[in-house]
């Protein structure tokens, strides 16, 4: 007689979840060309619906400064939730594969063929979300306000110079990768939701820049400058085919640096290099 499942409502702990993420990471490395970039298709979109989400929170006059950054932070964690409940390759989360390369468990190449294919899969999946919302009309929503939101996140986005974004984005994806660490700690859909939820939150509350994110804002504004949805009283000058790149190369080498190194490389050596297998064994 089969014996009835044991649950463990008790979350996993860091060690635990440091050889949870090498060994996903490996098998992320080695994902064929065309799964790592549908995954990532279905990600660029996933993050795109949760940029719809905030959206529809800052087009609201009404609201404060900080109510709009922590509400809209709140619902943007739709974002990350589709990806990491669902199953999605989003590059940002990506980056974490460094644990499997620091342990040589993973090729530079492999890991950089990874990081390529699902940035640009990402992009792809933005992409295509941005043709279904501006023929879906969404922008009109609110008199107008979606629309015009838009445009002052893309302006707002592009303004700042190249190290302040870099720096901007090192920042976002330290709190991006560590509400995926915690969302490994979990063992049920709940406890992934619930884990996502303040570091994404905190993220956007702060203003910081996530490329993948930007790759929904910032192409759907200057799609809005081509087809003259400009508001006589916004400046769309700077919304652009250079704005958009001066803003998503140093995000995403912002990215790269605060997933990677501040918390891929940083937890691998606590604990690989650091604590080693007796450690482990402790946990």
């Amino acid at each position: 007689m089969s014996q009835p499942p044991i649950f463990n409502l008790q979350a996993y702990s860091p060690a635990e979840i440091k050889e949870a993420v090498e060994k996903v990471g490996v098998k992320k490395a080695n994902l064929p060309l065309l799964a790592s970039f549908m995954l990532a298709t279905v990600a660029g979109g996933g993050i795109g619906f949760g940029a719809i989400y905030f959206t529809i929170v800052a087009s609201d006059p009404s609201l404060s400064f900080a109510t709009v950054r922590v509400v809209g932070g709140l619902v943007f964690s739709l974002g990350l939730a589709l990806v990491l409940v669902g199953g999605a390759e989003l590059f940002t989360g990506n980056n974490l594969i460094v644990m499997a390369w620091a342990s040589g468990k993973v090729s530079t190449r492999t890991m950089l063929r990874n990081w390529t294919i699902v940035w640009f899969g990402n992009l792809f999946g933005a992409l295509g979300l941005i043709v279904l919302v501006f023929f879906s009309h969404h922008l009109e929503m609110n008199d107008g306000r979606i629309g015009l939101s838009v445009l002052n996140t893309a302006v707002g986005k592009i303004r700042p110079d190249l190290l302040t974004l870099f720096f901007k984005g090192v920042l976002c994806n330290v709190l991006v990768c560590a509400a995926v660490w915690l969302a490994y700690a979990g063992r049920s859909v709940t406890d992934k939701m619930i884990a996502v939820v303040l570091p994404i939150s905190a993220f956007i509350a702060a203003g910081f820049e996530h490329c993948v994110a930007n790759m929904y804002f910032l192409p759907l504004a200057w799609l809005m400058t081509q087809t003259g949805q400009i508001p006589a009283n916004v400046d769309a000058s700077s919304i652009t085919l250079a704005g958009i790149i001066h803003n998503l190369v140093p995000v995403t080498l912002g990215n790269i640096v605060g997933g990677a190194g501040f918390v891929g490389i940083v937890y691998w050596a606590i604990y690989r290099a650091a604590f080693g297998a007796s450690y482990r064994d402790q946990k």
